[in-house]
Order: structure tokens, then sequence, then C-alpha cells
């Protein structure tokens, strides 16, 4: 889709997400019989417009030649994370300490050598190459929202929170909004078709970039528990696996697919989900975590450090 198509569908379905990462039944990203149209349904989900993140089992080899393509769309330049932790407020909500992991992962990973690897892709504006920056302290913020949530989210639901977020921490056109739901509060089709989702979509004047991100301790194996770390240490390999994935997404490719994209192969992330290699530790200024290969057009591959 060209980002004049794009522009046009917002405008006719404003309040619609127009695309997020990974997989969908008629868009490149994960085999098709991964994909569940009903169960989709009632997430609000529409297969063909939204692409996931596809579970460790929806996992597929990637076709060779890969390579993402510019599709004249923005880039998060000067990267920034808005945290929106929803329905954290109640004693229960987070059993597996989702919440301090992946604040120390998001606090640690910006000026890292696995984020550096997002540095080679750019946007251009009036003719001006402008990389994506690889700047410390990308996460700004993190609020609860104590707002009432539901057992299964829509995605319009979702939308809202994050909506509500951009209300709470202000809009920034470079940031990405990680609405993250607890302890057994997660979208149809988490777990089984996917492990999160990320998109945008217009709210008043501005253009959102979000995140789906269901409570990953939930799905166990089926979205990173102990994929690389064994025991107690691997309980939350899934936490800075997804949401790094989600995040590397998000900066090339905020309003998808019109940044950095293959068209056979999907997103940054897509390509070497659940790979061992490249998966594996990295070590921040605030912990050991566990992340994926991010695709690299310099090196022609997956890799972990850039």
């Amino acid at each position: 889709m060209n980002q004049h198509l794009k522009t046009a569908a917002v405008a006719v379905i404003a309040t619609a997400m127009t695309a997020c990462s990974g997989v969908g039944s008629s868009l490149p990203g994960a085999p098709s019989h991964a994909v569940n149209s009903g169960s989709l349904a009632q997430a609000g989900i529409k297969p063909g417009k939204v692409i996931l993140m596809p579970t460790r089992e929806a996992a597929r080899n990637v076709q060779p030649n890969a390579h993402l393509t510019y599709r004249n769309g923005p880039v998060q330049v000067k990267s920034r994370v808005y945290v929106i932790y929803w329905g954290f407020n109640v004693s229960g909500s987070d059993p597996a300490g989702e919440q301090t992991y992946m604040n120390a992962f998001l606090n640690g990973v910006g000026g890292s050598s696995w984020m550096n690897i997002d540095h080679q892709y750019y946007e251009i504006d009036g003719g001006i190459h402008h990389k994506i920056k690889n700047a410390v302290g990308q996460l700004k913020g993190t609020w609860v929202d104590s707002t009432a949530i539901p057992t299964n989210p829509t995605d319009a639901q979702i939308q809202a929170a994050a909506a509500r977020g951009v209300a709470h921490f202000g809009f920034k056109r470079d940031a990405s909004y990680v609405v993250a739901t607890s302890h057994g509060h997660n979208s149809s089709g988490f777990g089984t078709q996917y492990c999160a989702y990320h998109g945008d979509f217009i709210s008043g004047a501005n253009d959102v970039s979000y995140t789906n991100l269901p409570y990953i301790a939930d799905a166990g194996s089926s979205c990173g528990k102990n994929f690389i770390n064994s025991g107690p240490a691997g309980n939350l390999d899934g936490v800075s696996i997804v949401e790094g994935h989600e995040l590397a997404e998000s900066q090339t490719d905020p309003q998808p697919p019109s940044g950095w994209y293959d068209s056979i192969n999907g997103e940054i992330g897509d390509i070497c989900a659940w790979q061992i290699p490249p998966a594996g530790d990295i070590t921040l200024s605030t912990g050991t975590f566990a992340v994926q290969g991010l695709f690299s057009n310099k090196a022609n591959k997956c890799v972990i450090s850039g």
C-alpha cells in the first residue's frame, strides 16, 4: 500500500487500525494457517489489515533474499516510548513482575548496540535523509491506567487506552504508546495466534503509533518463556523479546507499511522472529535481557548488534 492510498483509507475510516507488524491472512509475515479470522474478529482485528507478531509455533521460514525497502513514509527519528499499564492498579495484576522488568529493559535499551541496528534506516523529508537516532533514555514515561479493563479488550479498546496515554503524556510524533494489559486481560487470539502487534490510528489531528502488548507471561513458552534462558532466569525472556520486536518495528515503520518493509517477509522484526541464532542475551546498564535478532540491510541478515 503506498502512502497516498494509505492516507485516503485513513480519511475514510479514521478510527480503524491501518496496519501493524507481523502476520495477516492476506499480508506477508507468517503462514495463513496461523490466523483464525473468527477469533481475531472477537478482538476487533481485521485479517489482511492487521498484521501480528507470530507465536513461536506460528513462526515460519523466511523467504530467501529478504530486504527492507523504504515506502516513503515516516520513521521515529527521535524515538521515545510511553507505557500505559492498563489494569495494573489492583492486587494480583502483575504476578510475574513484568512491569519492573520491562521498565528496566526500556530504560536501558536506548544507546545499546542492539538498538543501533535501527540507525541505518531513515526517512526522507525535503530531500534530506533523517536517520533514526539511537539516544539513551528513550523511555520517557510510564502510567498506571486505573480505568476498568475488560477480560478481552478489543482493538478499539486498546486504541482508546493509547489515546488516554496521549492525553496523559502529550502527543509526540516520534513516540510509541505501548498499552500493556494486566494478567488475565488479553485480547482474543493472544498466545495462540500472536504475541503482540503494533499499528497506528488517527486521534484528532494526530497519527498515533501504538502497541498492544498483552500480559506475555500468560502465554508461557508460546511467547518466549525460557526461549533463551532456562529456569527462573528465563521466565520473562518473552517480555523483552516481544516488546523489543515491537519497539524496533515502531521505530522503522510507525505507520505500517509506509516505512521500511519487505513485501514478502514483513518488517525488521518479522524477518528474524524466533530464530536462534541470532537471538540471545544483551547486557545493558539496567540488567541482562533476552532479545531477538533484527534484520540489517547492511549485513544482509538478522543480527543482534549493529
